[in-house]
């Protein structure tokens, strides 16, 4: 009988910690982690008089803030150890969760920003800032992020039209706010019996006007994060937007921040005053709880028992059971696959790449999937494989190629993705014809859905993936030309034998390899960044890189383009169909070569990061710096014992290619 108890014991104990955490929190929701922070770049002593200052202003910043109103702003030291700080909780969340959640800001930021002099970490219901310099009354859009839902809106058209005019008055309503509170929520009827709850809010520091210009930026990257989706959000270290199909703000505009709790009766009362009430009041809350727990906790042990007893569940060792559940979902009958291939017929083939053959299916519901058949040297077993590819498959993106599900038989390994109808970016940016296709407009948001993809898998997914293999036969377009990366987060479906940054086996694509990771195998999201500067100049120029190796001094796109810039002559690397589409475009496609020419320096600590370069591509206001001279291409330098495998799809390099069990995208688990 022991043994049949040993689990509703456990239980039971789980249930009477919780239930006990409920109620000395009195009800309080626990805070989630960081929605995203942002780190500086400069250092400081863990000694220095700026942390000093800096522990000092964060362990009083629960006491001194203006907690009917949420907002917080103090400042400490002189020269170079002084120190700001700016938190703001959400204006209808109460008192309670105001301080909780700036309580745990205050400890976790530093964690995840060690003795950095600036950083910014967002939660749900407030965010917490501090800097070496100036931020009391000014107006930053930068460093910013997004959110949406993956759901789309009903009715599209209708709804964000719905969508725009609420969130145009939640503006105009928050930046008349006063000095202590500039904040507004509200809901509308959309189309199809949708409510939409929005919500905008700026630091109260900020001038009625600079709250306007910094809401209106918000509001504009809507459309490009979120466009026609149930819910999204931008968030800014000024201000901060969001819109659901659900409530998910508290009393909105109408209800301030709840007071705070009652301090704990002194024991003795003031001269003059009668004894208070709340002592007897406590002691009565004992007793309930007194007497309800344990009988609460004993009815519970019954019916757990009860229950085990009658169908004897027994779970299955070391697998998670819904994580099974899940995964057995996503498999495939193997043969209806391959039949949907005509037997991975040729006819079917849609292209070659390193990891293996991809294939058109056609389901016998009529629709149409992309079988990609992997190589057969693999070296995991079946449940290993299918929590991989569970994991790959919950890295939802619109740049992503979305993952349908698996197939396995014996060796076989079979992915199936969506069907992407307009093939890959190769085949359009490259020809002649085609390229008419692609306007500036739809090259700029090619650019800026690869910027928004490769953001996500390193920074904002589940797991941090490099690609290490980013190029244009990569790069698909749906039917309406948005661009999804492929073949991304490829090495966890293999074993590695390797974690570390540094590889002797230097994978990918001549012309798209950094230049730190051809000479030395060293690799990381800077790598990415350089092949995305190549695919940036590439959009533009509508050349491949290879087409300016000038084989006497082995010149690369990346330096053929930076010595235009140097001369003033960058209408020489521009597509003339761009050029002769002229209008405002010119100012765009400059602004786009100089993001490319930062994106492929040299040093990958001169790059910029990836959220710094969604940025640059959504707000003009952003100032560029000057790039430095990038690398020359280094094809003929390589060290003898490290190789490349290319793994281009086009017939030239078809037999260069060799299937590589380390031509991987590599993944890192990180906590969230």
């Amino acid at each position: 009988m022991a043994k049949v108890c040993l689990r509703p014991i456990f239980c039971v104990f789980l249930l009477l910690v919780v239930l006990i955490a409920l109620i000395s929190h009195h009800g309080t929701d626990a805070q989630p982690n960081f929605l995203k922070s942002f780190c500086g770049n400069d250092t400081t002593n863990s000694n220095s008089t700026y942390q000093t200052n800096l522990q000092a202003l964060l362990l009083n910043i629960s006491f001194n803030i203006q907690i009917d109103y949420g907002f917080y702003n103090f400042s400490s030291g002189e020269n170079s150890g002084k120190v700001n700080v700016i938190a703001l909780c959400r204006g209808d969340v109460s008192a309670q969760d105001c301080r909780s959640c700036i309580s745990d800001s205050r400890v976790v930021l530093p964690q995840v920003c060690p003795n950095m002099k600036e950083a910014i970490g967002w939660h749900d219901f407030c965010f917490l800032r501090y800097s070496d310099r100036s931020i009391f009354d000014v107006m930053e859009t930068s460093p910013s992020f997004s959110l949406w839902s993956t759901h789309d809106a009903l009715q599209k058209d209708q709804f964000k039209n719905v969508l725009a005019q609420l969130m145009s008055s939640l503006r105009v309503t928050a930046a008349t706010g006063d000095s202590m509170r500039k904040f507004a929520a509200a809901n509308v009827s959309g189309p199809s019996n949708q409510t939409i709850f929005g919500l905008a809010q700026c630091t109260p520091d900020l001038s009625n006007d600079d709250c306007n210009v910094c809401l209106n930026w918000a509001i504009n990257q809507i459309p490009k994060c979120c466009d026609g989706q149930t819910g999204g959000r931008v968030a800014t270290p000024s201000c901060n937007v969001r819109y659901e199909t659900y409530k998910f703000f508290g009393g909105g505009t109408s209800s301030p921040l709840l007071p705070a709790p009652p301090l704990p009766p002194p024991p003795h009362p003031p001269f003059g005053q009668p004894v208070s009430k709340q002592g007897k009041s406590n002691n009565t809350s004992r007793i309930v709880i007194a007497i309800v727990v344990p009988f609460v906790s004993i009815a519970v042990l019954i019916s757990i028992v009860v229950i085990y007893l009658k169908f004897k569940v027994r779970r299955p060792q070391n697998i998670d059971t819904e994580a099974k559940d899940v995964a057995d979902s996503l498999q495939m009958d193997f043969e209806t696959i391959r039949e949907s291939t005509n037997d991975f017929s040729d006819k079917n083939k849609l292209g070659q790449g390193g990891f293996g053959p991809v294939y058109l299916g056609r389901l016998y519901n009529g629709q149409e999937i992309a079988v990609k058949r992997l190589s057969r040297e693999f070296g995991q077993g079946d449940m290993e494989f299918k929590n991989e590819v569970l994991l790959m498959a919950k890295l939802q993106h619109r740049n992503l190629v979305k993952l349908l599900g698996f197939s396995l038989k014996d060796k076989e390994r079979l992915l199936v993705y969506e069907f992407v109808p307009n093939k890959s970016l190769d085949y359009f940016i490259f020809d002649p014809i085609k390229a008419t296709a692609l306007n500036w407009e739809k090259r700029y948001k090619i650019i800026e859905g690869i910027a928004r993809g490769l953001l996500y898998l390193h920074q904002d997914s589940r797991i941090r993936i490099i690609h290490r293999d980013l190029k244009t036969s990569n790069i698909l377009l749906d039917e309406e030309m948005n661009a999804k990366i492929s073949d991304f987060g490829m090495a966890r479906l293999l074993v590695m034998d390797q974690t570390q940054a540094k590889t002797n086996n230097i994978v990918g694509t001549y012309g798209y390899i950094a230049p730190e990771y051809a000479k030395h195998g060293r690799f990381s999201m800077k790598s990415d960044i350089f092949s995305l500067g190549v695919l940036i100049l590439e959009i533009i120029s509508g050349k491949r890189n290879s087409e300016y190796e000038d084989w006497e001094d082995l010149e690369h796109i990346g330096s053929a383009a930076w010595k235009s810039w140097r001369k003033g002559t960058l209408s020489s690397i521009i597509d003339p169909r761009l050029i002769e589409e002229g209008g405002s475009s010119r100012n765009e496609i400059m602004r786009c070569i100089q993001i490319g020419l930062l994106c492929v320096q040299e040093k990958a600590s001169d790059r910029p990061t990836m959220d710094t370069i969604v940025a640059m591509l959504s707000a003009y206001s952003f100032s560029l710096p000057i790039p430095l001279q990038p690398s020359f291409y280094i094809q003929g330098g390589l060290p003898d014992d490290v190789f490349i495998t290319s793994s281009s799809s086009s017939q030239e390099d078809q037999s260069a290619v060799e299937a590589s069990r380390n031509e991987l995208s590599i993944s890192e688990q990180y906590p969230r």
